[in-house]
């Protein structure tokens, strides 16, 4: 059984290789497969990869390559990280988008847009080569971000693709709020949820019997953050915390969600609404020459890289550098469901058709979903009130907007895309980020009249 890791230059690569290789057994796997256009990066973290599955004493077989033909055929699981324009381009988003005194993050905003602009296409060239190649009850299960748009253009122009696409921020929170009440195997925490990708809200947190949603909102009120008590001494201390999510640009994320948790009590957002919700703070807080692209490029970036190149020159290995992430275990855990017949909940995007009422059926909406081997069952909720309606129908029309113009070649309605996102406050705006985003995105982006 093959897997085969798209984008396999990513530094999260490392992460999802050791969590496959955890769960060889259950999923019966005897090869992983990177493939990535980006072969002298590759080859790199590849290095990486070889030995950490060498040290856990896998019997996985790995295949390095940069041919798609090779890359998957007689896949069974295909998993998508692609980062299209690599950190260059993220930083350039998030910069461009600062400068014009709008919100600058990966996949939020302006920033989310270029992002989704440079990917739906490079996306569904894969859906089209892995239908070629792969084994007929494949299943592509796609982390590459921005999820909500990649969501919309699959299910606009492959509506057929056997594809899930997922996110794990929804489990990274859970586990982050897990920490916050001595929570640790937070994977037992059951939730409900409704929202698009990076937009939407817990409305229910259940543990062994205990309201889990009520405590968090205590502690919230209390510490005006949702970090856990040992995070907060150690940033006091001006110490890493070893946790991706916990890193400066974070801090003001997560005080923020407390603060919105203050403002609108009856639910627990999505950390990533506070982008749109506090979109001001946000930009007065930002440093238009420093951002998030810059903090990942100065430190996990460099130092799997610096990792590899120390281990190649003297073969002297940093454990914490090699194997730094636990980001592959949401995807690693979803296929091990889809093998199965238990049917798991996971939080997931999808085709909403009926399961939110008073939402359009092709709202591609994250909910969760029971997991089977026949794949997802979307689980329906009542109608959700008008504040969470309008916000879901207005970025929801957005991202429509884009993919539309994306595919249209539509200048007109990708600004009206941008105008219509709750981080612009004009049109106008709108317009000048968009002008100076094209430039930068000659390479990527579809050609726009």
């Amino acid at each position: 059984m093959i897997i085969t890791i798209v984008g396999g230059g990513s530094t999260f690569t490392p992460g999802i290789v050791t969590s496959i290789a955890l769960r060889q057994k259950e999923l019966g796997v005897t090869e992983v497969r990177l493939y990535d256009i980006d072969g002298e990066r590759q080859s790199k973290v590849g290095v990486v990869v070889d030995w950490i599955l060498k040290d856990m004493k896998s019997p996985i077989k790995l295949t390095v390559t940069t041919d798609k033909k090779e890359a998957y055929t007689d896949a069974k699981f295909i998993f998508a990280q692609m980062r299209v324009g690599k950190y260059a381009m993220r930083e350039q988003d998030e910069k461009i988008s600062l400068r014009h005194g709008v919100v600058g993050q990966e996949t939020c905003g302006c920033g989310g847009m270029a992002y989704g602009l440079r990917t739906i296409f490079p996306m569904i060239e894969m859906i089209d080569d892995v239908e070629k190649y792969a084994a007929k009850d494949h299943w592509i299960l796609n982390y590459s971000n921005p999820a909500a748009i990649v969501a919309i253009a699959c299910q606009k122009l492959r509506p057929n693709a056997r594809i899930i696409n997922i996110c794990d921020m929804p489990i990274a929170i859970i586990e982050m709020i897990g920490k916050c009440v001595g929570i640790k195997d937070y994977t037992n925490i059951d939730v409900d949820y409704f929202g698009l990708n990076h937009f939407g809200w817990f409305t229910r947190m259940e543990y062994e019997g205990r309201d889990v949603a009520a405590e968090i909102r205590a502690y919230a009120k209390e510490h005006g953050i949702l970090l856990p008590k040992e995070h907060i001494e150690a940033l006091k201390k001006h110490e890493a915390t070893g946790d991706r999510h916990a890193n400066q640009s974070w801090i003001k994320v997560w005080t923020n969600a407390a603060r919105l948790m203050e403002l609108c009590p009856e639910y627990i957002p999505n950390t990533y609404l506070t982008y749109y919700l506090f979109p001001k703070e946000n930009v007065e807080h930002s440093d238009p020459n420093h951002t998030r692209a810059n903090e990942v490029m100065e430190t996990r970036e460099k130092a799997l890289f610096e990792g590899v190149d120390r281990y190649l020159a003297t073969g002297e290995i940093d454990k914490k550098v090699f194997y730094a992430g636990a980001h592959g275990n949401f995807i690693a855990d979803l296929a091990v469901a889809l093998l199965g017949d238990e049917k798991k909940k996971f939080i997931i995007i999808e085709p909403n058709n009926g399961k939110v009422p008073n939402l359009p059926d092709d709202t591609m909406i994250e909910l969760p979903a029971w997991i089977t081997k026949n794949g997802p069952e979307l689980i329906g909720i009542e109608p959700i009130s008008t504040f969470y309606k309008g916000m879901i129908e207005q970025q929801n029309a957005c991202e429509h907007l884009l993919v539309e113009g994306a595919i249209e070649g539509s200048y007109t309605k990708v600004l009206q895309a941008f105008a219509l996102n709750k981080t612009v406050p004009s049109i106008e705006v709108a317009k000048e980020v968009l002008d100076e985003m094209i430039e930068a995105n000659k390479a990527y982006w579809p050609e726009l009249k």
